[in-house]
């Protein structure tokens, strides 16, 4: 045999078997007891969740570049924050999807997503049997995510509403929330939340449990030296850059 098409089928194989040993990262679980149910929270990467309850998945933003979309379960429900490439990833909703899956979009995915339900801010709807909320989602001054726009969704899970910020700052309409027992809020600069926004936001709609998300190379170790002994907060760490 040729020494050089020797070699290479050699490399091929070497790296075949490098990659079947190395299969896509353990993605990180929590469980949160609700009235209706456990519900298993995965975080995937990024701004890019998976919610297990009652039976029924919930995809949000799934992105191909933050997990092996063929490997996950279906959704039952997909939602989509807003139109960015991070957020809205069309391979990633069909890997997901089925005949019944539900897609819910915000204005600015519908003509990516013509087949998907669009949900404005301030609306509720009821989709796969879930209470969906939609909650504005924008900046403050910069002009990366304009109000009127993004949304961020609160969920409810038996007696628990669990609220995704999508990309945001710390908005009067988010400061407002009440009775959240978990939350997500985005930190990566500059295209969302300070540690300090986000510390700000949480001492004002104080969610039971916060997950900072979608964080990139901001330091998740300040937020929690910023909320350290702020009692009823309780500080999540996952791996969500």
């Amino acid at each position: 045999m040729n020494h050089r098409l020797w070699l290479g089928i050699s490399m091929v194989v070497l790296l075949s078997s490098a990659c079947a040993a190395f299969p896509q990262k353990q993605l990180q679980e929590d469980i949160i007891k609700t009235a209706g149910g456990d519900l298993k929270i995965t975080c995937i990467g990024h701004g890019t969740l998976m919610f297990t309850f009652g039976g029924k998945v919930i995809h949000v933003d799934p992105v191909s570049s933050a997990a092996d979309y063929a490997g996950l379960p279906k959704a039952d429900l997909i939602l989509i924050t807003h139109e960015h490439g991070d957020h809205l990833d069309a391979k990633a909703i069909q890997a997901v999807s089925t005949a019944q899956t539900i897609i819910a979009v915000n204005p600015g995915s519908a003509k990516a997503q013509p087949q998907a339900t669009v949900i404005r801010n301030g609306e509720t709807k009821t989709l796969a049997g879930f209470k969906v909320e939609a909650v504005p989602a924008y900046n403050l001054e910069k002009s990366f995510h304009p109000k009127g726009n993004g949304n961020g969704y609160i969920i409810t899970f038996g007696d628990a509403r669990v609220y995704v910020a999508g990309d945001t700052e710390n908005i009067p309409e988010m400061k407002s929330l009440k009775d959240i027992a978990v939350a997500f809020l985005p930190m990566n600069l500059p295209f969302t939340m300070t540690p300090e926004m986000v510390a700000d936001a949480a001492r004002a709609f104080r969610p039971r449990i916060l997950y900072p998300y979608h964080f990139g190379n901001t330091d998740t170790n300040a937020l929690v030296n910023l909320l350290k002994g702020e009692k009823g907060i309780e500080v999540r760490i996952r791996d969500m850059r």
